[in-house]
């Protein structure tokens, strides 16, 4: 078993957690398989689609996740402009009684990829509004930085399109985003397996969040438990001092004398 004791607590905004997997509540077949697959992955903070979720089970979601004492995200999933994520959000506030929130505007509903015009004028709109904003973005160095002046707590680039699974098509681009935050770096979208998470951490991300690759898993309470000992493990991983890489073989043992 993987001692979690010696990663450092994550700080976004005002807020701290324990765990660096943040989860997404979209795709689960019912609660109970929902509710077992969260706690399997350790998460302390948790997406919830405010345009998304059904009036018969949304309430549901909310109820169980403060039954687990779980942070909840409102997410703007579904907005394509800022007038919509801006009155998405408001209207998260008030529900979820948290001015933290998870910031997406995407272009099109094909892609489901960010708008960048539309989503650096809501965030500065937002963080104006007093919330804590966690922006969706994509794996655009320049576009990450634009966002951090307009005052976001965390950027949360894609790794590849929502729901896809292809894992992270641009590994250097996460890099550079990392090398210049001044503000935690959360991985998001295009999750599939654990090894994918792992890379994030080992590319310098302070966290991940998925939600498509446990939910709808064929075991998601397995592949919940997976991708919390991949975050583990990839954040360890990355502070451990890797091996550099050798054109040739090195002996392990060297020969004595």
């Amino acid at each position: 078993m993987v001692d979690l004791a010696p990663i450092p607590t994550l700080t976004i905004g005002d807020r701290v957690f324990n765990s660096r997997l943040i989860t997404g509540t979209g795709g689960a077949p019912n609660l109970a398989v929902l509710e077992h697959a969260l706690v399997a992955s350790g998460t302390e903070l948790t997406t919830v689609a405010m345009r998304r979720i059904s009036p018969a089970s949304g309430t549901g979601v909310l109820d169980l996740l403060r039954r687990l004492e779980i942070a909840v995200l409102p997410n703007t999933a579904g907005c394509h402009t800022t007038a919509e994520a801006v009155l998405t959000a408001q209207l998260g506030r008030e529900a979820c009684e948290t001015n933290l929130v998870k910031l997406e505007v995407v272009a099109d509903d094909r892609t489901l990829l960010p708008d960048p015009l539309e989503l650096v004028d809501a965030a500065a709109a937002l963080v104006a509004d007093g919330f804590q904003v966690m922006a969706y973005t994509n794996d655009d160095p320049v576009l990450a930085l634009r966002l951090e002046d307009a005052g976001v707590v965390a950027v949360m680039p894609l790794g590849s399109p929502i729901g896809t699974g292809l894992g992270i098509s641009n590994p250097h681009n996460i890099e550079m985003i990392v090398s210049r935050a001044q503000i935690p770096v959360v991985l998001d979208a295009g999750i599939g397996t654990a090894s994918d998470a792992v890379l994030a951490m080992e590319l310098g991300c302070d966290a991940v969040l998925l939600a498509s690759a446990v939910t709808r898993a064929d075991d998601p309470v397995a592949m919940a438990t997976a991708m919390k000992y991949a975050v583990a493990g990839g954040y360890l991983a990355a502070h451990a001092g890797r091996i550099p890489k050798r054109f040739w073989a090195q002996a392990s043992s060297p020969v004595r004398d």
